[in-house]
This record gives structure tokens, sequence and C-alpha cells, in this order.
């Protein structure tokens, strides 16, 4: 008969513990980026929920080098071919168009990309669930709404678009 010491029992129990704080579910949701008609722009987009924060990675190719807006927009609908049935930006609080730091901002202002030489463009970002929530439902729920990437830079000033131009790429946020 086989006696596994105590201390090795409990240090298993231990480390199987632990690795349960790895598998915890939290909140995630993406949005695969298609390209408009026209483009080539596309990539994903993940969200996570941490706690009141949800934290935005993007990866976007396709691009030419600078800057480009990159909004969520009211509706999850990319049918038209340009990406206009998206609506609007996404603003449940009714604030004016900002920047992400500005205390004014829509809900979906999620600034700009910056797209390097080769048309590749990394973003991650962390914003408030107030402002953008994973939850399948509520004023704040970004769940079913489009993610748009523009031609032009945000200028965090004219309202209510910041004059980012027109749509590249469009996705509709879904729960993973």
């Amino acid at each position: 008969m086989n006696i596994i010491p105590v201390a090795t029992l409990l240090s298993a129990v231990a480390v199987l513990a632990s690795c349960a704080g790895f598998s915890e579910s939290r909140p995630a949701a993406e949005a695969i980026m298609k390209p408009t008609q026209g483009n080539t722009t596309s990539g994903v987009v993940s969200f996570v929920q941490k706690g009141d924060q949800v934290v935005v990675n993007a990866q976007i190719s396709g691009l030419t080098p600078g800057l480009h807006g990159f909004h969520i927009h009211e509706k999850g609908d990319c049918s038209a071919p340009d990406a206009t049935s998206a609506g609007g930006h996404f603003n449940p609080a009714g604030k004016r168009h900002g920047g992400p730091a500005h205390a004014e901002h829509h809900g979906g202002d999620f600034g700009n990309l910056l797209a390097d030489a080769s048309g590749k463009a990394s973003l991650t970002i962390t914003v408030s669930s107030s402002q953008a929530s994973l939850a399948r439902d509520g004023a704040n729920s970004i769940i079913g709404k489009g993610l748009i990437v523009h031609a032009d830079p945000d200028d965090y000033a004219t309202q209510p678009t910041g004059n980012a131009g027109k749509r590249l790429a469009c996705g509709v946020i879904t729960l993973k």
C-alpha cells in the first residue's frame, strides 16, 4: 500500500487551489473587424471586464500609416457597404464628443489607433465600466454594439464625430 506523505498531499491541494484562481471566469467579449467595401482594414478587438473596468485590446492591420479614429457605435449592424448602418457613436450618457482622457466624451470614444509603416496598429486601453460595460443589459452595455475604425484621426473636438472620416472596418461586439 502506497502512503502519500501529508506534506506532499497538502502541497498538491495548495497548488490546485491556486490554479482555481486562474480559471476564474471574467466577462469577455470580442469584435472581429471586417473591411468595409473597397478597404482592406481588419483585425480583432477583445474586451475583458476586470472589476469596475474594461480592458480593451485592439490588433488592426490594413491601415495607412498614422492616426485613425476608433469608436464604439450605437448599432451592431455592419451590413451597409460603408458601415453607416452602425449609426452614430455609442453615447448612453448624452455627453459631448471628446477624447478618452477628457471629462466629457461619449461612452464609445476610444481615441485613435496609431498605425505603423506596415499599416498595423495595436492599442490597449482601460475604461471605466460606467463608460462601457460587458453586462448583457443596461444603459452602458456595449454587447451587440458596432465597433468602427475610421480613415482619419479623431480631432476630439468636432461634434459629434471627431471628424474621423469614412469607416474602414466594422465589427459587432459579442460575448465570448
